[in-house]
């Protein structure tokens, strides 16, 4: 799909690839006896090629990012701020938080869904205990959620703060939302035990999908507010510039996208 086709579709394609980019737990390490001492030893992993990886990780992504989207109820594809506010239907719909209820309306191929638990994305059977989503719907509330949130948010405050790359990356050609620097949930505190003043709550860093998300991950409001309020303070951990390395590797086939104008 190219994005002549849709703008919305590069947003869509940046959020589930920040979904699977997050960790997951590691299997066990499949192990072999010893001839003669009886003992139990790893079997040895082939040496990873970063380069290698990131490449076959992006075209997995473009087609799974596809499949799914152009599956998408048409009013979700298109969806912007302002069909959003006029929608009462949208709005009962998708309210945020979603739930899978929020989701009854998609039918996705059984392709893709073959390819979700293919691919270890989702339980193989809902019914049993599994550290993956139980179903297609569960691990698409993630994604979802980070694809309406900024589509439904009014624009920011400071929107002459813009970049033109991810803050962090520094991938140009992926698309971009604003993350505040002090988190909102935090903001009253912020200032009320004079962390930050009033005028700095604003401040906002433009972050691609894959970034925003491991920097909550990274840590809670709180710390954020108080230890990395600024893009500088965050760069200045090795464990942001090691992600930040490794998802730069990441290239869409498609080439350089546009990033939506809030």
């Amino acid at each position: 799909m190219s994005d002549d086709e849709s703008l919305n579709y590069p947003l869509f394609r940046d959020c589930l690839s920040a979904t699977i980019l997050q960790p997951v737990p590691a299997p066990e390490p499949k192990r072999r006896r010893r001839a003669k001492a009886g003992r139990t030893s790893p079997i040895p992993a082939p040496a990873p090629d970063p380069d290698r990886d990131a490449e076959e990780l992006a075209d997995f992504i473009d087609y799974l990012a596809d499949g799914i989207f152009q599956n998408l109820p048409q009013d979700l594809q298109e969806l912007d701020y302002r069909s959003w506010r006029e929608s009462e239907e949208l709005q009962a719909q998708y309210s945020l938080p979603l739930t899978p209820d929020s989701l009854s309306k998609l039918d996705l191929p059984s392709s893709i869904c073959e390819t979700l638990i293919t691919y270890n994305l989702i339980a193989p059977d809902p019914t049993q205990p599994s550290h993956l989503p139980p179903t297609p719907e569960a691990f698409l509330l993630p994604i979802l959620t980070g694809y309406l949130t900024p589509l439904i948010e009014p624009p920011p405050a400071t929107p002459s703060t813009r970049t033109d790359a991810c803050e962090l990356c520094e991938r140009s050609w992926i698309p971009l939302s604003y993350h505040h620097l002090i988190p909102r949930f935090v903001h009253d505190k912020a200032v009320k035990r004079g962390w930050h003043r009033k005028e700095d709550l604003q401040n906002v860093a433009w972050l691609c999908g894959a970034c925003h998300r491991f920097v909550h991950r990274f840590k809670n409001h709180e710390d954020l507010a108080r230890h990395y309020y600024t893009v500088e303070l965050l760069l200045e951990e090795e464990e942001v510039r090691k992600f930040a390395e490794w998802v730069g590797k990441l290239r869409w086939k498609g080439g350089k996208t546009r990033s939506r104008r809030y």
